[in-house]
């Protein structure tokens, strides 16, 4: 079965412990629907370095990665339906962006 990198952009981190539980608790619900599809729940990421041929940069990139999770699905139409429940995207302040990891 493929492998599809869910890759996080944007969200943000909880202002206070309560709401840091409820959001924990979203992505734990929506990972245990994932079942034995999710390979790896991934992390959130910190600041990145972009690495160039002419330097690294400190600014995270264009657009950073917030994150990762790494599931199996039968195609990209089903990666997009899973990806859809991402409780990233409450309120509309992330994104997943989805990739298949082709297998060399």
């Amino acid at each position: 079965m493929p492998k599809f990198m869910f890759i996080y952009h944007g969200g943000g981190r909880p202002e206070t412990p309560e709401e840091g539980e409820k959001v924990m608790a979203a992505w734990g619900a929506w990972m245990a629907g994932i079942g034995d599809g999710l390979l790896d729940g991934g992390n959130p990421a910190g600041l990145s370095k972009t690495v160039t041929a002419t330097g690294v940069e400190d600014n995270g990139g264009s657009n950073p990665v917030s994150g990762y999770t790494l599931v199996d699905a039968a195609d990209m139409d089903t990666a997009i339906t899973i990806a859809q429940g991402c409780p990233i995207l409450d309120g509309g302040k992330g994104t997943v962006e989805i990739a298949e990891a082709i297998e060399m």
